[in-house]
């Protein structure tokens, strides 16, 4: 893909194939949308550390609303195998384009940024790489294993590409043991043209069964953005979709528009209908379940971890 230039400011546009779209219309944010604009101690602290590695985070790419409460706790989800996606979803704000090659020494950066947080649960999620054989495969599985070998005590949460046409090569990723492996479907069947064109919602769905067939003992999470046209019943069909491929932890969050030629917002969902959401999803059988406005595939990512593992310890107990 052709790097295309904004002539206005002489800097590259970060989405080029968005840009003959006509623009949709931005709603006004509901009060329980708002969040307080970041510069804690702590939010300065995680930047730091961050930069000082020569890291991207999801935090920022993907313009986080939660990024100010999750920095000033040292929270960070880092990004791996650069900032540039080979996707162009509708929905997402990270850039599109032609990825730069992979870094050998990224793994090793990322295990000490972890350590110098002192993270005691960390989140990894990539762009997608399709221009790679294996999609990113061996990469991400070498930063697992890195972060696992500099920090024995921290667990690992991966939130991973589709590997879509890719073979096998997500079982590179499934054996290199992170305690949770995340892949979300982030939206119905019914919209993955418009929404998430370069997917296929079942591919998806088949990965994260893969997984539990792989090592069953595997934690499985996935989530859902509501607020995209989607029907109630549509959604409570991907739960049950979800619950057939053993899914143990759901996340639903509302979708905020990146800019006006990104997907529109079709309504911003109350708090109520996210816990009635929460209360279904709870009755279908997923040990987790975190559904609100702001809830992100990361947010509060290690305390929702340990009642993950809690609630696994007492079904087994038969609690």
């Amino acid at each position: 893909m052709a790097t295309v230039i904004d002539t206005r400011n002489g800097r590259a546009l970060r989405h080029p194939e968005k840009q003959a779209r006509p623009d949709t219309p931005i709603l006004r944010k509901p009060d329980w949308l708002r969040v307080k604009a970041p510069g804690s101690a702590g939010y300065n602290e995680t930047r730091r550390i961050v930069k000082e590695h020569g890291l991207t985070t999801v935090c920022e790419e993907a313009a986080c609303p939660n990024i100010g409460e999750c920095w000033t706790q040292s929270h960070a989800t880092m990004m791996i195998m650069g900032e540039v996606c080979t996707r162009a979803c509708a929905f997402c704000n990270v850039s599109t384009g032609l990825p730069s090659p992979l870094e050998a020494t990224e793994p090793e950066r990322v295990a000490d940024a972890v350590r110098q947080m002192r993270l005691k649960h960390v989140v990894i999620t990539s762009v997608d790489r399709d221009d790679l054989a294996d999609g990113g495969a061996d990469h991400f599985a070498q930063v697992v294993r890195a972060i696992r070998a500099a920090n024995p005590g921290t667990t690992i949460e991966i939130l991973t590409p589709d590997f879509l046409r890719k073979g096998d090569a997500a079982n590179q990723v499934i054996d290199a043991k992170p305690d949770v492996f995340n892949h979300n479907l982030e939206t119905v069947p019914r919209l993955y043209l418009s929404i998430r064109p370069g997917a296929r919602y079942y591919h998806s769905l088949r990965l994260l069964e893969r997984v539990k067939e792989r090592d069953p003992s595997m934690f499985t999470k996935s989530g859902l953005m509501v607020g995209l046209g989607e029907s109630k019943e549509e959604v409570m069909q991907v739960m049950d979709d979800m619950r057939s491929a053993g899914i143990d932890f759901l996340t639903i969050g509302q979708y905020l528009q990146p800019t006006r030629k990104h997907a529109a917002v079709d309504r911003f969902v109350d708090p109520e209908e996210f816990a009635a959401y929460e209360a279904i999803a709870r009755a279908k059988g997923f040990l987790m379940v975190s559904a609100s406005p702001l809830t992100r595939s990361s947010h509060h990512a290690g305390e929702d971890f340990a009642r993950l593992k809690a609630a696994r310890e007492a079904l087994s107990a038969g609690r």
